[in-house]
């Protein structure tokens, strides 16, 4: 009885062993399959192009945070802000420079900032060509006097001449008229002559002091008309197609908070900056009070109306996989498809859409990267050959019964 038992044991280990080495076996080659396919499902994952359709039950969609919304038709009100600075126009700054070398004697405007009117005085300069040409202005002034009583004659034609180019040449270096009418009348030349300001302003530069020797083409006063100013803002490259010469435009300063400045859009610059891709736009606003000062901080607004009704969804329904745009549409019978659209601007919390929809079409608003996930997934599983795993291994229960009747035996 003893024998017989060690058989059957025997033939029970036997049969043990060799289960348990056609296991190995089918597990290592399962591995090894494993393993191919992987391979294959980076190849596929490196093409990127096809996503599977995606069914999600409400229950599923619940517990992933998937809701949807409807694509629909909207007049869009845009608006592109940006940051801007107030500045001065450039078309009334006006510069003050001599034509005549010499030295200055006497300021009358003798600080930056100061209000100036046209016309009024702005220093005395002592030139010694400025004495030379008050001393020709008098001796032809003295010949055409005594020419007077033959007016025909060469010698009266030649003083008039005289005369009139004397009178020019001190024109010509802004010597003002009623200073030269009053050379002629007295007859005696004057050591210093006045400089007055070509137009009214502030004075944002001076660069004159007293006893200062003075050359042609030195910049002694800039002077800025505030009466009218300009401010500059950035806009991005993607709103540069919004802003047109002519909108309206608010403006709101830091400075003055809760009060807004309306003017229009005068010039929008023909060149984008290359490192912060922005373009910039101009707004002149009128500033009779001088409350606007070059240099504030400010806010441009310009509303863009909307022309016609434009498709719109959600912006969290769009997303890029780097190389196109998709959206996942909701079909009738309840799959996920993705589809590629051509977005437009996005305004707010939606964005255009310019093609790949219809109106009405329900889409994905949020979660879309996990639904995402789920159709890479699934393209990527259909995409895997060989995926049988063979014949199923024999339960435990035919283990035992095997060891049942090798012991019967």
């Amino acid at each position: 009885m003893n024998k017989r038992k060690q058989i059957v044991l025997s033939v029970t280990l036997i049969l043990a062993a060799a289960l348990v080495v056609g296991l190995y076996g089918r597990m290592t080659g399962q591995q090894e399959t494993a393993g191919g396919m992987e391979g294959h499902v980076h190849g596929a994952a490196a093409g990127g192009s096809d996503r599977a359709p995606v069914h999600l039950n409400a229950e599923e969609a619940r517990r992933i945070g998937v809701t949807y919304a409807a694509a629909e038709l909207k007049h869009l009100e845009r608006a592109v802000r940006t940051v801007a600075v107030v500045g001065y126009d450039e078309t009334r700054v006006v510069n003050v420079n001599p034509k005549i070398d010499g030295w200055i004697e006497r300021l009358y405007v003798d600080f930056t900032g100061a209000q100036v009117r046209a016309g009024e005085p702005l220093l005395e300069v002592y030139s010694p060509a400025l004495v030379s040409a008050q001393e020709e202005l008098i001796l032809a002034r003295t010949l055409v006097e005594e020419t007077a009583d033959r007016p025909e004659s060469r010698a009266a034609v030649s003083a008039r001449q005289l005369l009139e180019s004397a009178r020019r040449r001190l024109s010509y270096w802004d010597i003002p008229a009623d200073q030269i009418a009053q050379l002629e009348s007295s007859g005696e030349p004057r050591k210093t002559l006045l400089l007055r300001a070509p137009a009214s302003g502030i004075v944002i530069e001076k660069n004159a002091f007293e006893g200062t020797r003075i050359a042609p083409g030195m910049n002694v006063y800039r002077i800025a008309d505030l009466s009218r100013v300009w401010v500059e803002g950035d806009v991005f490259e993607k709103d540069l197609s919004l802003v047109e010469l002519g909108q309206a435009a608010a403006v709101r300063l830091e400075a003055y908070p809760g009060e807004t400045f309306h003017g229009s859009v005068t010039y929008v610059y023909p060149t984008v900056s290359l490192e912060a891709r922005t373009g910039r736009i101009r707004v002149e606003l009128d500033n009779p009070d001088l409350r606007l000062r070059p240099g504030m901080y400010a806010e441009i607004e310009v509303n863009v109306p909307a022309v016609r009704p434009t498709l719109v969804v959600p912006r969290t329904a769009v997303f890029g996989t780097g190389e196109r745009m998709i959206v996942f549409v909701r079909e009738a019978d309840g799959m996920l498809s993705p589809r590629e659209v051509t977005p437009g601007l996005p305004v707010g919390r939606e964005i255009e859409i310019l093609a790949g929809l219809q109106p009405g079409e329900v889409v994905v608003s949020s979660a879309s990267f996990l639904v995402d996930a789920e159709a890479n997934l699934g393209s990527a599983m259909q995409s895997m050959p060989g995926m049988e795993m063979g014949e199923p291994t024999a339960p435990p229960q035919q283990m035992e019964h095997a060891g049942h009747d090798a012991e019967a035996h």
